[in-house]
């Protein structure tokens, strides 16, 4: 059994658990037009994501089914239950941390027998029958994303331990620069290459699996990729 009181595990939703991107697939199916300004206008830095997704969000067109309907046809990692399940068993606190919808992350795990994990995300609320609205509960000032993944990094560490974060993409690459070590899928692996941080590539929850027991018992795990100036018989931080 994996144990480890001296880890907490920070984890994304969109294109990490979830295989695709949730809010991009309703915005590309109830979207009216002017969300791909706003999707452009954030791509090109001009906005953030807190502002690019409330407008995007305030421009969805659909009922409550609808959503229900959705959500219900998307997918998660096939290894993420079996993941979770040993972050149970081993008492490892796991929180999502996302920039997404709380209502879709909740939906979406639930359909797929998982309903119990602390969730950090955006708040989606119905305001009238096929309107929609977004708040962030979680934002931070001086942060431009919805949810504030650095602050959710600061909340971990004051739990104690050490700090592993699992994502993909540019919501997870300032909090990647604060972790102790990080699990990372698509974009976030060329971020930490390029900055020059510790991290173990995966293509799923599986891979995450078996690398988590090295990591847990204070040893690099296979397949790390370390700063050029760094070692191989580097340590984890303590």
């Amino acid at each position: 059994m994996l144990t480890s009181p001296e880890w907490n595990i920070l984890c994304d939703f969109d294109g990490t658990i979830a295989v695709e991107d949730v809010i991009d697939s309703l915005l590309d199916r109830y979207g009216r037009p002017g969300w791909e300004v706003l999707e452009r206008d954030w791509r090109e830095g001009r906005i953030g994501s807190a502002v690019c997704m409330a407008g995007q969000v305030g421009l969805l067109d659909m009922s409550h089914d609808e959503l229900t309907a959705h959500l219900g046809g998307l997918h998660i990692d096939h290894g993420f239950a079996a993941f979770v399940q040993a972050t149970i068993d081993g008492g490892i606190p796991l929180e999502i941390v996302s920039d997404g919808l709380d209502h879709a992350i909740h939906a979406i795990l639930a359909n797929h027998g998982i309903d119990s994990l602390p969730t950090v995300a955006n708040k989606l609320r119905q305001v009238a029958p096929r309107a929609w609205n977004l708040t962030s509960p979680f934002s931070a000032d001086g942060c431009r994303s919805g949810t504030c993944k650095c602050a959710r990094v600061e909340v971990a560490r004051q739990r104690g331990g050490k700090t592993l974060l699992i994502g993909d993409g540019a919501s997870d690459f300032c909090a990647a620069d604060r972790v102790d070590f990080v699990f990372a899928k698509n974009r976030l692996i060329e971020h930490c290459r390029a900055a020059g941080i510790p991290y173990a590539p995966i293509a799923s929850f599986d891979e995450a699996l078996e690398l988590l027991p090295a990591l847990l018992d204070g040893r690099l795990p296979p397949k790390t990729v370390l700063p050029t100036s760094v070692p191989n018989t580097v340590e984890l931080p303590v």
